[in-house]
Order: C-alpha cells, then sequence, then structure tokens
C-alpha cells in the first residue's frame, strides 16, 4: 500500500511541474500576441481612421459639388438630360479620385490601379465607340439645341416632327403618323433642315397660264386672291412677278409670307382658290400638248 502512495505522489509532483512549465509560456505567448496587436494597430489603425474620413469626408463634398452643379444648371434653364448627365459625371469622378485617395493612405499602390482602370476604359472605348459618337452627338444637340421637341425638321434623309431627343437616338414622327428612330451621329453627321425654328415662312407658288391670256389681268387677279387671305402677312410685302416664259406657258411667281404653323394651309388654300378664279375669269391654265400634222402625198 505505501508503495503503491509513493507511485500516485510521484505523479502528482511531475503533473505539477508540467503545469508550471506551460503557464509561463502560455502567459509569454498571449503577451506576445497583445503587443504585436498594439503595434498592429498603432502602425494601421490611424491609416485606416485617415482613409475613413478621406472616404467619408470626400464623398460629402462630391455629392454637395453634384447637387451645386444641378441648382446652378436649373438656374440656368438647362435641359433635364443634361442636367442629370453632369450631376452624374461630376459625382462619378469625384467618388473615384476619393477612392484612390483613400487607398493611397493606406499605403496601397494606386499606379497599377489607375493603370488597369485606364486600360480597361480604352478597351470600352473602343467596343462602343459607335455608341459613344452617338452620345456625343446627342449631348452636343441637347447643349446647342438646333431643334426641340415639337418642331418639324428634315435630315438623314428623312423628315418629321421631332417627338423625343434621347442621348443616343432622335424620335421623329413623319406627316402618315411613323415613328423613325434615327441615331445621333448619323443626324448631327448631316446638314439639318429647321422648318419651325423661325415664327414666319414664305410661300413660294408658280402659276402658268397660256401666252394668249391678259398678263395685267393676270396679275390683279393674283393680287385680288393675295389680299382677301387673312393669313397672308402684309410685312413683307406680297410679290407677283412673271418668272418665266416657258414652252408651253408664261409662269407667274407668287410669295406671300405668313405664319410658320399657317404655311400649309395657306399653300393649299391659296392653290385651290387660283384654279376657281381663273375658270371663272376665263383665263387659260396650259398643259402640255403637242399637235400632230399629217401630210399626205405619193411618192415618186
Amino acid at each position: 500500500m505505501a508503495s503503491g502512495e509513493e507511485a500516485v505522489t510521484e505523479e502528482a509532483a511531475d503533473v505539477a511541474v508540467d503545469v508550471t512549465e506551460i503557464i509561463p509560456t502560455s502567459i509569454e505567448d498571449v503577451n506576445q500576441i497583445w503587443l504585436q496587436a498594439q503595434d498592429l494597430v498603432a502602425a494601421w489603425g490611424l491609416k485606416v481612421i485617415a482613409a475613413i474620413a478621406i472616404f467619408v469626408i470626400g464623398r460629402w463634398i462630391a455629392k454637395a459639388v453634384r447637387n451645386g452643379i444641378r441648382r446652378m444648371m436649373k438656374k440656368a434653364d438647362a435641359d433635364p438630360i443634361i442636367i442629370g448627365f453632369v450631376g452624374s459625371m461630376t459625382y462619378i469622378a469625384l467618388l473615384a479620385f476619393v477612392v484612390i485617395a483613400a487607398l493611397g493612405q493606406l499605403g496601397i499602390q494606386t499606379t497599377s490601379f489607375i493603370a488597369i482602370l485606364g486600360a480597361a476604359g480604352l478597351a470600352v472605348g473602343l467596343a462602343l465607340q459607335g455608341s459613344l459618337a452617338n452620345f456625343a452627338a446627342g449631348f452636343l444637340m441637347i447643349i446647342f439645341r438646333p431643334f426641340k421637341v415639337g418642331d418639324f425638321i428634315e435630315g438623314a434623309g428623312v423628315a418629321g416632327i421631332v417627338e423625343a431627343i434621347h442621348i443616343f437616338t432622335t424620335t421623329l414622327k413623319t406627316g402618315d403618323n411613323k415613328l423613325i428612330i434615327i441615331p445621333n451621329a448619323k443626324l448631327s453627321g448631316d446638314n439639318i433642315t429647321n422648318y419651325s425654328a423661325q415664327e414666319t415662312r414664305r410661300v413660294d407658288m408658280t402659276v402658268g397660264v397660256a401666252y394668249d391670256a391678259d398678263l395685267s389681268v393676270v396679275r390683279d387677279v393674283l393680287n385680288d386672291i393675295i389680299n382677301k387671305e387673312d393669313r397672308v402677312l402684309k410685312d413683307p410685302a406680297p410679290l407677283v412677278a412673271v418668272a418665266e416664259l416657258a414652252d408651253n406657258s408664261v409662269n407667274f411667281v407668287v410669295r406671300v409670307w405668313t405664319k410658320t404653323d399657317d404655311y400649309w394651309g395657306v399653300k393649299f388654300d391659296t392653290t385651290e382658290t387660283i384654279k376657281n378664279r381663273f375658270d371663272a375669269e376665263g383665263i387659260g391654265i396650259p398643259f402640255p400638248q403637242r399637235d400632230i400634222h399629217i401630210v399626205s402625198g405619193q411618192v415618186a
């Protein structure tokens, strides 16, 4: 029994010795880790705090600049599409600068990052060069406004009323109620005729009469028709003159000014009135004809 108790006592003593050896080692490791954590926090804590501060303050400044630009453009009565686009682009550019500055504060090399962004931007630009051309053309058209919604224009080989001006395309509605969507680059790269740009337009008509007609009577009839048309403006004064001695007729030119909205009404109604008055006055309106003379005879 005594020998057994001595064996147990010796084992307990060995365990106590092992524990006393392990505990100091564990405490030293913890202290070492704690010191390393303190060094890490001391080295990076301020940088992280500074980077977060740069991002938060920079983002706030970017939003303030964007809102300020929007307010100024609204006061200048700029197009809503331009206001939104310029505001968004300004905010994105400033935010990208803030992010790069925050990363630089953390010690991250931003040179390669900027190079990667530049290469990616170049690749995207080459892939979307057609869309970017339409975008640039739309941006310029919205700024310089060669036409506006509701104008009747002719360009890119088509004509119609402008329904909408988007950043990439422009939509026209033709007289027979068809919608035509034109890429802005194609529209801006061609001549644009805006028939609604001015408040007044000149109506040009050519009227042919027979060679045996009394020209003074024809002129009086045309002037009377013009004077009775209320939509014809007095200033500039209307013009009725002999323009050409054509093959089959004497051609008068009739030029009158009217409001742009009344252009087609004046043109159509005046043309009809001229025909009815000429018939009533006995003034002939020639049409192409050919006289054929048949010569009979015997061949010797």
